[in-house]
């Protein structure tokens, strides 16, 4: 498992990773994506209770 984690943090640390992760941070902070993730997250919890 810690394998699996070096490579993570070692791509987080690449450009690339850098880049994606600027990204992630600029959507995070619009409210339209934010409300799209947070009805996904709903859907996905209703249909894990609804078994």
């Amino acid at each position: 498992m810690a394998s699996l984690f070096s490579k993570l943090s070692a791509f987080a640390r690449s450009p690339q990773g850098r880049r994606i992760t600027e990204q992630i941070k600029h959507a995070a902070r619009d409210p339209h994506t934010r409300a799209k993730a947070q009805e996904m997250l709903r859907k996905l919890r209703s249909k894990r209770h609804g078994r």
